[in-house]
């Protein structure tokens, strides 16, 4: 299995940045990669078991179940249904954490997937940084003081 792993501080509160992501169906408020979003068959987008259909900005369509979210502990776990990525298993979490320092928000974002071991290290930057890391950059300047 490949693994993905990215980390960031953004310059913010844990609950502000919680409220920004929390919403399942919400990446196109706050992700720059993805041009608009609708959860399937009308059901709730915090319904552990809801699907997210999505659209990136360059037409590109990935579908996504919701496996997990918490907002005690401010993590969500989903997995990718449909991809015009060679990943297949795809489970990945998004997890914040309080920095009391400051008053700021630890981001981690995670995945394993299995893929190709000849794309694995292409596929691996794609995500972390592609996806993961751009998504913690937008987050960074629509929250940061």
């Amino acid at each position: 299995m490949a693994r993905v792993y990215v980390s960031s501080v953004i310059p913010a509160p844990v609950g502000r940045v919680w409220a920004r992501i929390r919403d399942f169906n919400g990446l196109p408020s706050w992700h720059p990669a993805i041009a608009e979003s609708r959860i399937e068959n009308g059901e709730p987008s915090d319904r552990v078991g809801c699907v997210r259909d999505f659209r990136l900005r360059n037409g590109e369509r990935i579908r996504e179940r919701l496996l997990g979210l918490s907002d005690y502990e401010y993590f969500c776990t989903y997995s990718i249904l449909e991809s015009p990525m060679p990943v297949s298993d795809y489970v990945a979490t998004l997890r914040l954490t309080p920095v009391t320092d400051g008053d700021r928000t630890f981001a981690e974002w995670s995945a394993e997937f299995g893929c190709d071991p000849a794309r694995e290290a292409e596929l691996v930057n794609q995500i972390g940084q592609g996806v993961f890391q751009a998504g913690f950059d937008a987050l960074k300047r629509q929250l940061g003081s």
